[in-house]
């Protein structure tokens, strides 16, 4: 079992930054994927980053490309999502989420364990 919590999350103003860390136990994590989704109120969750387990690939969402920056210490277990320039849009419940594989991948079906996600919100 793989127990994932993220942090990091809060209120932030438009323009600001925030760095989410997703640390997980029970077990290593530098043989798998990691990946980053976001649901919004009122909407379905969406796929927002991948890391392969190297960290030497990574994926965007279009929405947060050149905005955003996954990355990951294999060390200490952990993942980050840096958010730079937020905007209201970027507002939702953040989830950190486990491949099943070593390959990054934007599908949700392919993550095994999930956080229980952190809020972001963005005021304008």
């Amino acid at each position: 079992q793989v127990q994932l919590v993220e942090s990091g999350g809060g209120l932030v103003q438009a323009g600001g930054s925030l760095r989410l860390s997703c640390r997980a136990s029970g077990r290593t994590i530098s043989r798998n994927a990691m990946g980053w989704f976001r649901q919004a109120p009122g909407k379905e969750r969406d796929f927002v980053a991948t890391i392969n387990w190297s960290g030497r690939n990574t994926y965007y969402a279009h929405s947060v490309k050149g905005r955003f920056t996954i990355s990951r210490d294999n060390p200490t277990n952990t993942v980050y999502l840096q958010m730079n320039s937020l905007n209201p849009d970027d507002t939702a419940v953040y989830y950190c989420a486990l491949d099943r594989d070593l390959g990054a991948t934007m599908s949700e079906a392919d993550y095994d364990y999930w956080g229980q996600g952190t809020q972001v919100t963005v005021s304008s």
